[in-house]
């Protein structure tokens, strides 16, 4: 891992806070999403940041790593291009899946809206581990892999965290981006030391630390990053730092974003955060270097090798088997629609999980959807006014996503539609007009449908 750039502190490049980003002092670098940049039109405010020499990483958010199915190739493609475009040292996903269903399990597709985590057995490694090996022999430059923030957990997990990071490094060799508001968020809402979990991944495989803000709501932990950092999660990086030296710490910010001063103090919060850290406790030594010690520590270290070895080996073991990764794909395509059916279409509860935990994973999916919509299509909440969020809430209830957020825009504009909604005509005139302009590829049987509503809904002027 020594080939990994040091890449310093750095700040989330968002759109809405583009100017600022470029005005603050001290850095770095900045993480821009992937989806989020078009590499034929780059945003000057990138193009001027890359001028001055500031690197530029491409956050992917959409591959689904941790999905039964191996990774979209066009999707992959997407990323790469990203990367070059951009000059990126690395490029960087999630170790999460985003949707299920499909050829694997015989039904609709279904798309979460966000991350969801995978389930710590030997067989979402497995296929998890392929998933990884095929996206870094499609990307032109290293990968690195972030754990996530979960409200719910998985039954009969066969591993912790540290030790689920500790084998995937070691069978794939892929770098980790290690999230420490995502270890506070397991800690409160799952009761995992993140402690423990740095202890047991390897740290030397850290391409560098992502560090957000959140807020407790009745004892659950929301990874918003929308809200300040907090002193919990500046413990979790301090605990790091203490273990070893991270090549880049990023700040992420996603909404609300406060005033250019206020971010340039977060900012200077982690990096006296990682200089106190360093005073008080130097690195300790790497998994690699573990066992060169002498006596108790030596030998410590010596067992805690020796078990991840033996895990890894017994995951080659079951690979050559006659069940195969195809037979462990369509196990964890099963499991993951379940779940996901019961969180976007109202399903029941896959057996082991917590019913109410699974309500709050599902408030949280709608709200996401909610959110991002707004964002995509803000005419809506324009037409709509206050009505916006409830309706969609509403619609979100019983209606999955069934591809990207704009088609979610669309099918929420068409249902309130054949509904007769809004109830104030003018807003009804102006939803529809909207819809029109936008749904003209449709397909026809769907599109013969809802002219008829317009033609009725423009009719009533």
């Amino acid at each position: 891992m020594n080939d990994t750039p040091q890449l310093g502190i750095g700040i989330g490049w968002r759109p809405e806070i583009a100017d600022t980003v470029e005005a603050l002092s001290g850095v770095d670098w900045v993480e821009a999403v992937a989806e989020n940049v078009c590499p034929g039109h780059l945003p000057d405010s990138l193009v001027r940041l890359r001028e001055r020499g500031v690197t530029v990483v491409p956050h992917g958010v959409s591959l689904g790593l941790g999905g039964a199915d191996r990774p979209d190739a066009r999707r992959l493609a997407d990323l790469a291009e990203r990367a070059e475009a951009l000059g990126s040292p690395l490029v960087t996903e999630h170790i999460a899946f985003v949707r299920a269903g499909g050829a694997l399990t015989a039904s609709p597709v279904l798309e979460a809206g966000h991350l969801l985590p995978v389930p710590r057995t030997r067989d979402a490694l497995r296929v998890l581990c392929e998933n990884i090996r095929v996206a870094q022999d499609s990307l032109p430059v290293p990968l690195a892999v972030e754990n996530i923030a979960a409200l719910i957990s998985w039954p009969d997990e066969e591993m912790s965290e540290g030790q689920f990071l500790a084998e995937l490094v070691e069978r794939t060799g892929v770098r980790l981006l290690i999230d420490v508001a995502n270890l506070h968020t397991n800690h409160v809402n799952r009761g995992e030391d993140p402690a423990k979990a740095l202890d047991e991944l390897p740290v030397e495989a850290i391409a560098y630390v992502h560090v957000a803000g959140g807020v407790e709501h009745d004892g659950v932990w929301h990874d918003t990053h929308a809200h300040p950092v907090t002193a919990p999660v500046l413990d979790v990086l301090a605990e790091l730092r203490a273990r070893v030296a991270p090549p880049g710490v990023l700040l992420e910010r996603d909404d609300d974003f406060p005033p250019a001063a206020e971010l340039a103090g977060e900012l200077t919060t982690i990096r006296e955060t990682i200089t106190a850290a360093a005073a008080v406790a130097p690195p300790r030594p790497t998994t690699a270097e573990a066992g060169t010690g002498t006596g108790t520590e030596a030998e410590a270290g010596a067992a805690t090798k020796a078990e991840a070895g033996a895990g890894a080996e017994a995951v080659r073991t079951e690979e050559r088997g006659a069940s195969g990764t195809d037979a462990a794909r369509g196990r964890l395509a099963l499991s993951e629609a379940a779940l996901l059916s019961s969180l976007v279409a109202g399903t029941p509860a896959p057996e082991g999980f917590d019913p109410r935990r699974l309500r709050v994973q599902s408030r949280a999916l709608a709200a996401k959807r909610a959110g991002v919509v707004a964002k995509v299509a803000p005419e809506l909440p324009e037409i709509l006014g206050k009505g916006f969020r409830p309706a969609f809430l509403a619609y979100a209830a019983h209606t999955p996503m069934r591809g990207g957020y704009r088609r979610d825009a669309l099918d929420f504009a068409e249902s309130l539609l054949i509904e007769r909604r809004p109830e104030d005509s003018a807003a009804r005139r102006r939803l529809t007009l909207w819809w029109r302009e936008r749904a003209a590829s449709r397909p026809p049987r769907r599109a013969t449908r809802l002219l008829r509503v317009a033609r009725a809904a423009l009719a009533g002027r």
